[in-house]
Formats: C-alpha cells, structure tokens, sequence
C-alpha cells in the first residue's frame, strides 16, 4: 500500500483528499505544517508527497527541498487557480506534476498514480543494481561492493543521479536537489563535484566512467 504524505492547511481539502485517496488502495498520512512534515519524513519512508505551495510556516518549494535532500520522492504541488508563475517555478525545482484548485480528488488519486507508475518504469535496471547500493536511511552509497567515502554534496549528488538512471539532470536542477538554500551557485559548484566524484569511482573501477555529461543539458548517470 503506497504511503503518501499529504501536507495540507485546509482542513476540508486533506479530509477529502485523504477520504479518495483511501478508496484507491493508498495510505495518506496528513500534516498541517512543513514542520510536521520534515519531523515525519525524518523517520518514516513515504512513496509520494503531495504539497500545498502555501502553507502557513514553510513554503511548498522550500519544503520540497528539504524533502528531497538525499532523496528523489516524487513531489505533486497543489496550486492556487491561475498561480501560472508558482507552476513554473514548481516544474523548475523538478516537481512531477501540479494540481490547481479547485480540483476534483478524483484527479489527484489518478495524477498520483500516473506519477508512482513513471517512477516504477524508471528504476534503476539491472547493471546499475549490480554497480551501486544505495542505503538511503545510512546515507552510504557502494560502488562495486565498496564503500564510497563522500562529502555530504558528493553523496547527494550522487543520490540524485541514482534515483533515475539515464535521465538528464540539469545543473540547476541538480544545485536545487543537493544544495538547496546553501550559499554555493552556480555551475562551476555542480562541475567541481561531479568531478571529485568521478575521481572516487574511477579509484574503484579505473574502467568505467558512469557520470556522463551532455554539453548544455547537464549530467547522467549511465552504467550498462
């Protein structure tokens, strides 16, 4: 059964929301701030978040962040009618899909889905399986059975690479992910990291270089 966090102020929506969500096989676990957001995220594991952008403590994108620092969890942002700029910017950070009010729940249960059936389609194949282990929970990544030592942004970056496998990361996606609020910017932060971190790999296996880059569109991860 699929958990899903849902952060949302208004009462009657998340009563609703979590009602539909119910009916369709799904686990919806509510919260009224971001706060009590990020305390639950802390300890338990959640397959989907579906995020109000204006909640009264933490901002939606900022909360999406910190979700995802070390994780790819598949975000869905619930959006004021006609906020056409809070959907830009919420596509830009990386959110898998938006839903504006009023919307019908039924809507939302299938854009769910959709979402959690793209994730399922994407996961790592079978060469990257063999290649890496990620413990999210530990936050240790092995490449061919062995230990990474990484610093906390080469560990992040790596995270995020491995959450979609072949799919092109943009630098600023990439910095929106992993760095997040932090002072560093712009795209020398990205490339200085991803080179120390093909520096760690090539120690392990010499023969192989997973990180590719594609000029002007960003980085990937490619295995087989």
């Amino acid at each position: 059964m699929p958990r899903i966090l849902l952060v949302e102020d208004e009462i009657a929506i998340a009563q609703t929301l979590q009602y539909a969500l119910r009916a369709e096989g799904f686990e919806p676990v509510h919260c009224l701030t971001g706060g009590e957001a990020l305390r639950l995220a802390a300890g338990q594991a959640f397959d989907l978040a579906v995020l109000d952008v204006g909640l009264p403590d933490i901002g939606g994108f900022a909360l999406c962040r910190e979700l995802r620092r070390g994780s790819g969890m598949p975000v869905i942002f619930l959006t004021a009618q006609g906020a056409e700029a809070d959907r830009i910017l919420g596509l830009e950070i990386g959110a898998d899909d938006y839903v504006t009010k009023p919307f019908s729940p039924r809507e939302l249960v299938a854009r769910v889905r959709a979402v959690l059936r793209r994730g399922q389609a994407s996961m790592p194949v079978e060469p990257v399986a063999e290649a890496f282990h990620h413990d999210a929970e530990g936050k240790c990544i092995r490449f061919r059975g062995r230990r990474l030592d990484l610093t906390r942004y080469e560990y992040g970056l790596l995270a995020a690479l491995l959450q979609r496998p072949g799919a092109i990361l943009s630098r600023a996606q990439l910095m929106d992910r992993v760095w997040g609020d932090a002072l560093e910017s712009g795209d020398r932060t990205v490339d200085t990291h991803v080179k120390t971190l093909r520096a760690k790999l090539r120690e392990v296996d010499p023969s192989t270089d997973p990180v590719r880059t594609h000029r002007g569109l960003g980085y990937s991860l490619e295995v087989a």
